[in-house]
């Protein structure tokens, strides 16, 4: 059996199931994700309990992943490293943030949302790969 095959299974599972989590939170909607921002209007705190029941989880999770030697399907743990906070991630955490609020989609969403036939979420997530395009020739440059 190819070696593989379970891995890419594990990440294909974990992509439904976060993407069945976002439709079912209602989360694919752009309108209900910019209702949070919407202080003084139809202010909607919905997202601020999936953001809660995530950070959960993902605590649960880390914590049980611990505990463990290594991963079910690799030999190692593939962590991020870590970095100090400095400019270029002040500067792309703004821009994300403005970005996230003005289209009310961030990455995940959008591609979830692509089922919905929105006529704008197309258009993010065309604009979204550019700019991912954009920045990895900009960074290479600059590397």
């Amino acid at each position: 059996m190819n070696r593989e095959l379970p891995r890419v299974l594990v990440a294909l599972a974990s992509g439904l199931i976060f993407g069945f989590g976002l439709s079912l939170s209602g989360m694919v909607d752009p309108v209900r994700v910019q209702g949070v921002l919407d202080l003084f209007g139809h202010w909607d705190p919905s997202l601020i309990f999936v953001l809660a029941g995530a950070v959960i989880v993902a605590f649960v999770g880390v914590s049980i992943m611990r505990r463990w030697r290594r991963p079910v399907f690799d030999a190692v743990f593939h962590l991020p490293e870590t970095k100090p906070i400095d400019r270029r991630l002040m500067i792309g955490s703004a821009v994300f943030g403005i970005g996230w609020g003005m289209a009310g989609l961030c990455p995940g969403p959008a591609l979830a949302a692509l089922s919905l036939g929105l006529p704008q979420v197309p258009l993010f997530v065309a604009a979204m790969l550019i700019g991912m395009v954009a920045h990895d020739r900009w960074a290479k440059k600059v590397s």
